[in-house]
């Protein structure tokens, strides 16, 4: 079966900085929705629609078409005492960005802690930053009805991942 919209794809992968220094690798292919439904980026759907299963590229993305330009404006210093201990370099926060509402939340990461200030950079990890993609298409299935309504694939087979949390009984669905 071909890619195309509407299609669940299973992708095996490698990540490395434009050096070619490993980033991370896959252990499990990344499933995703193929058709512009933001499960993965558009120049990697690009690059493999059409493609069937076994279809093997490698693809150099700028920062504009992978995690976007390091924004100076997203890093911010807050009071240490707005914290909780203890508090440690790589934790993370969920806030608002200065000019946000509700629906901008950004995850923040603790980059520096000094006795009286913390320093929270919004960026992403790995913004700013051109990345080499190997790709390889582990499978090819058509959607289901359910997956297209929402917009996102539900796994490799099809079937929604239900996780029950311990400390309450509703069901939680992992994406």
């Amino acid at each position: 079966m071909k890619i195309a919209k509407n299609t669940v794809v299973s992708v095996m992968y490698k990540l490395s900085d434009a050096q070619g220094n490993l980033i991370e690798e896959s252990d499990e292919a990344m499933v995703y929705l193929h058709g512009g439904y933001d499960g993965t980026f558009p120049k990697i759907e690009e690059a493999l629609d059409g493609h069937d299963t076994g279809f093997e590229t490698q693809l150099h993305l700028e920062p504009e078409d992978a995690f976007g330009d390091y924004d100076a404006d997203m890093v911010k210093v807050e009071p240490r005492n707005r914290f909780p201990e203890p508090l440690e370099v790589g934790m993370q926060f969920e806030g608002m960005p200065e000019d946000g509402d509700e629906e901008d939340s950004v995850i923040y990461t603790v980059t520096d802690v000094a006795e009286d200030k913390v320093v929270l950079d919004g960026n992403h990890p790995l913004a700013g930053m051109a990345l080499r993609f190997w790709l390889k298409v582990s499978e090819v299935r058509e959607a289901t009805a359910e997956e297209i309504e929402h917009g996102h694939a539900h796994g490799a087979s099809g079937v929604e991942v239900v996780d029950e949390d311990e400390d309450d009984d509703t069901p939680r669905t992992l994406h």
